[in-house]
């Protein structure tokens, strides 16, 4: 890992931005590389960036988890239901499918996962298909009032994420929004629901730097990138959720354009 203080700032900050805002982290973290000629940052900053990311929602949504988790163990200790446990329940099967997915069709991912073009149309089309589905639902149903359908029909629509450029935030919020959740209560079941996600993620990256060999550490450039990473990663779920409420998605349907008509610039 060779990389200096304002690399290590700028990529951890991209990170934190990038993976729960609906504007795909990977056009963005494509980006340093090609328009500043960085080198890889390296598998173990991966897994400290995610890390990072994964302390930000888990402290965020600290008291939703603790009443899900209670829930879910009453579910299925006691036979005691509720609407928490139902709901519980419906973003633990909601990440089987990407997870699933996931597993099977990492190599292609990662043989595409640079392609500027397809990043590029990627970025433009589902922005697009977000601006669709905030104008098309009616937005009247909320987290209590979700079913067993919604939750399936969110969780399917996660494998689409696999295809770069797509973003999973945004590519569920699009889902929920389709089925007629309100804009707050999409977003909180995406950040729910990246909580498995980037957790099974960091889990597989962890074990394949393992199985990398030792690899030289430096523990406090690295405590850095998380704690950067964390932080950004809160204000940016934060603010998200204040934002969306006011002017809704247009403000990240504009930005998704613009930047897949930079990468399509920069394919051609």
């Amino acid at each position: 890992m060779e990389l200096d203080f304002l690399q290590v700032t700028f990529l951890a900050v991209l990170q934190g931005a990038t993976e729960f805002l609906p504007i795909s982290s990977s056009g963005h973290l494509i980006l340093p590389s090609l328009l500043f000629a960085w080198s890889d940052q390296g598998l173990t900053f991966d897994v400290a960036v995610h890390v990072g990311t994964l302390f930000a929602v888990l402290i965020y949504f600290r008291f939703d988890l603790q009443r899900l988790i209670l829930a879910l163990t009453k579910s299925v200790f006691q036979r005691v239901h509720s609407k928490d446990s139902k709901l519980a329940w419906m973003l633990l099967a909601a990440t089987i499918p990407a997870g699933l997915s996931g597993l099977l069709f990492a190599s292609q991912v990662e043989q595409y996962g640079r392609s500027l073009l397809l990043i590029g149309v990627t970025s433009i089309g589902f922005g697009l298909l977000l601006l669709s589905s905030d104008r098309v639902g009616s937005k009247q149903r909320s987290l209590s009032t979700m079913d067993w359908k919604t939750a399936l029909i969110i969780g399917f629509s996660q494998i689409l994420a696999l295809v770069p450029g797509t973003s999973r935030s945004g590519v569920t919020m699009t889902a929920a929004l389709f089925c007629n959740l309100d804009r707050a209560a999409a977003a909180r079941f995406s950040f729910l629901l990246a909580i498995p996600i980037i957790t099974a993620s960091g889990l597989l990256r962890g074990v394949e730097l393992l199985q990398a060999g030792a690899e030289s550490v430096e523990w406090l450039v690295l405590l850095y990138a998380i704690l950067i990473s964390a932080v950004v990663a809160y204000l940016c779920i934060h603010y998200f959720l204040r934002l969306i409420e006011r002017v809704g998605f247009l403000p990240f349907v504009i930005y998704r354009v613009l930047l897949g008509v930079v990468l399509l610039l920069l394919a051609l």
